[in-house]
């Protein structure tokens, strides 16, 4: 199994990124804050306004570091990547399934199947510890329950796509039953720009998990864009977005309510709490670091039945996809988190 590496998030405007002796040193105002060995890291994240060298952008292209670059707030503008080196006869395998009308359903009412057992999963968790919300998530559980059996039947991913979509309905109106906070509210699911505060905070933690999935993706020579459920576009992750939507919940929605029950997120983790709702700097900062400190922790997968950090389940799920190509798998194993 692939060792986790550590991601080197940059927030500080006007940071300077360079390669100093196979290390990143990183400069604001032209004094150098930290320099970290590159042999540590396999990805960096740029939020803002960063300057990355030449030399550096060269070195990560050569080492497989990825190099990512977003919005101040956390949208994603793209990344640099050296030669691709995918596995062209599984990419081949990949496209040929794509084209594949019975592949293509079977691989996205897979993909659906463990999005819902995550979701009723995280109900269930919530309802044991909000007593107060049973009424509510109860009835998002039910509904979600009839909509996986629905999906089961379901002949193609059209349909598909509207059975997801009525469940993330009934999964999204629980959240207010859940929420232990009467300043940050949320009212459904809405981004670009999100409306509230949980909507910013979920939305930050989307991009997040995309991000370290396309590399994942990329790791066991996969194309992120060749996706089976989501619609392919020009520049879209599509594999991405498909194999993020079983780990949403367990990976990000988790961390989010824990991060406000906590009193880690509050009001003025954000720049203002009309719309457009952002994440401040603090805000953001706080966020990163629960994240990389959550990937750091152990579980134990349900399929491998190996004990791995958190921060590898997507590599996990890419690799057993690949071997699902590959014919190595039958069937796809989504990640079900209990």
């Amino acid at each position: 199994m692939k060792q986790l590496k550590n991601t080197l998030y940059i927030l500080t405007p006007e940071t300077y990124l360079s390669l100093q002796n196979e290390a990143i040193a990183v400069k604001v105002g032209g004094e150098e804050k930290v320099r970290v060995p590159a042999a540590t890291i396999d990805s960096i994240c740029c939020f803002g306004n960063i300057t990355v060298s030449t030399p550096l952008i060269a070195f990560c292209g050569q080492r497989g570091i990825s190099l990512c670059f977003f919005s101040e707030y956390g949208r994603f503008y793209g990344r640099i990547q050296g030669p691709v080196h995918g596995n062209i006869l599984l990419r081949r395998r990949q496209f040929a399934a794509m084209e594949d009308c019975n592949q293509r359903t079977r691989f996205a009412q897979s993909f659906l199947l463990g999005k819902l057992a995550s979701e009723a999963g995280f109900l269930l968790r919530m309802r044991r510890e909000h007593s107060e919300g049973e009424a509510e998530l109860t009835l998002a559980l039910e509904k979600i329950t009839g909509i996986s059996v629905q999906l089961q039947d379901a002949i193609s991913v059209d349909s598909m796509r509207g059975l997801e979509g009525a469940a993330a309905a009934a999964y999204f109106a629980a959240f207010p039953a859940i929420l232990n906070s009467k300043t940050l509210t949320f009212s459904g699911r809405n981004r670009r720009p999100p409306e509230d505060p949980v909507n910013a905070l979920l939305s930050f933690l989307y991009t997040l998990l995309k991000n370290d999935v396309q590399s994942a993706l990329e790791g066991v020579g996969l194309d992120p864009a060749a996706g089976f459920l989501h619609t392919l576009r020009p520049g879209r992750p599509a594999l991405a977005l498909d194999l993020m939507e079983e780990l949403r919940a367990p990976l990000c929605d988790r961390l989010a309510l824990a991060l406000i029950h906590r009193g880690q997120i509050t009001e003025k983790s954000f720049e203002q709490l009309t719309p457009p709702v952002l994440l401040s700097e603090d805000g953001r900062k706080t966020v990163l670091t629960a994240w990389q400190k959550r990937k750091r922790e152990e579980i134990r997968h349900p399929f491998l039945e190996e004990t791995i950090p958190i921060g590898m389940i997507p590599h996990a799920q890419a690799m057993l996809f690949a071997r699902v190509l590959r014919g190595e798998l039958d069937e796809y194993p989504p990640f079900h988190w209990r």
